[in-house]
């Protein structure tokens, strides 16, 4: 037992010591990017920030092909009819949103003026994906922050460019700076931290269970 417990505690250190870089791929919890509208309505279409403010994903079962806009105006991903999700490999942007920050490479063949080559990526109408309008794209927040980091303020609003069967229409949703307290510990480094120590209590049971003997195993199932 005593065994279990000393791996328990080092995951835990190491959890603490490694929480920083891992939420540094899953969003911010000191921001809140949210969808505000969809303008005008388009039918099937929903919206929706994951993680804070890491990825945007739509899912879309209408009957018009969408298609959203890159960020120099070129078509950057289709949703068709039938569930099928395609990203343009000509467009910039299938190449910096990889990434959080855009830390990737572009090739040479991604040129946003020139015919889209479509790559299908799903099949059932919904995808997800980095889109650098949607947060702030520094680890260092904005200056309006940086004078009080306890305090709730609004960093920007934030649109993505579609068109519906032809017909423009825009996501639009606001990015908000939701305050911190200090040095406290980041909720979703907490919630992880929860759930490695109750992942270690049930091993060290269940290790414990496995070491009875059958009349031992008999005694304890009679209470």
């Amino acid at each position: 037992m005593l065994r279990q417990l000393g791996v328990a505690a080092a995951a835990l250190v190491a959890l603490c010591v490694l929480a920083p870089p891992a939420l540094a791929h899953e969003g911010n919890p000191n921001y809140r990017s949210e969808v505000r509208a969809i303008s005008p309505p388009v039918d099937g279409l929903k919206a929706e920030v994951l993680n804070f403010d890491d990825r945007i994903e739509l899912q879309y079962r209408g009957s018009e092909t969408i298609v959203v806009e890159g960020y120099r105006g070129e078509p950057y991903l289709r949703f068709e009819p039938d569930g099928t999700v395609s990203v343009n490999q000509r467009s910039p942007a299938t190449y910096l949103n990889e990434d959080r920050f855009a830390d990737a490479e572009v090739p040479d063949t991604a040129d946003p003026k020139a015919p889209p080559e479509w790559e299908t990526v799903a099949r059932n109408g919904r995808y997800d994906w980095h889109d650098h309008r949607i947060h702030w794209m520094s680890s260092t927040p904005p200056e309006r922050v940086r004078a009080d980091e306890s305090a709730q303020a609004k960093v920007f609003d934030w649109k993505l460019p579609l068109t519906a069967g032809g017909v423009p229409a825009t996501i639009s949703g606001s990015l908000t700076w939701l305050g911190k307290g200090g040095d406290a510990f980041p909720i979703a480094a907490a919630v992880s931290l929860l759930a490695v120590l109750l992942a270690s209590v049930a091993l060290v049971a269940v290790v414990r269970r496995r070491r009875r003997t059958p009349a031992q195993r008999e005694k304890a199932e009679a209470w």
